[in-house]
């Protein structure tokens, strides 16, 4: 698929069917992810892939964001292991990490796969119920799967000009 398409035609689904992602489809996913840029190339981050009854129940009761998703991505990474900008002020964890899920988010895309980006939960009782480590910090979900039934998803967006400024 054209990378505009990809970008035009991707959206947040919020009701998956139980097919299960394809093994090529989520290799395709996972390599995104790893090929993404981070900063002075810590490559810090650190993917979950929940697929088992078991860890799809773990992640029902975090959230209620599932949608029914047979896949979900638990997108962390390790704060001992962060670039720290000029200042000291911010780290590169999850910026890094954002880039990181964003590239599987549309790689997902452009393997048909739905998806949609959850970070309605509390970081430290994933971590904790997920068994993870403790230097980790858990960003966010990505729900990946197929949508039960394909509609046609409006997006309103604003004009160029309303979020863009030359200086």
């Amino acid at each position: 698929m054209d990378f505009s398409e990809v970008v035009k035609n991707r959206y947040s689904c919020k009701k998956y069917s139980n097919r299960q992602v394809e093994q090529k489809a989520l290799t395709a996913i996972l390599e995104a992810g790893r090929l993404a840029p981070t900063a002075k190339n810590l490559q810090e981050q650190h993917i979950y892939v929940v697929q088992s009854e078991e860890g799809l129940a773990k992640i029902d009761k975090l959230t209620p964001c599932r949608y029914g998703a047979s896949t979900v991505l638990v997108v962390a990474y390790d704060r001992a292991n962060v670039f720290v900008y000029p200042g000291e002020k911010r780290d590169s964890g999850v910026e890094d990490a954002s880039i990181v899920a964003t590239h599987m988010m549309l790689a997902a895309a452009n393997e048909g796969v739905d998806s949609c980006w959850i970070n309605f939960f509390n970081p430290d009782d994933a971590k904790k119920l997920l068994g993870l480590p403790e230097n980790e910090e858990v960003l966010m979900f990505l729900d990946l799967g197929y949508a039960e039934n394909k509609e046609t998803h409006q997006k309103k967006r604003k004009e160029l000009e309303e979020t863009v400024s030359y200086l």
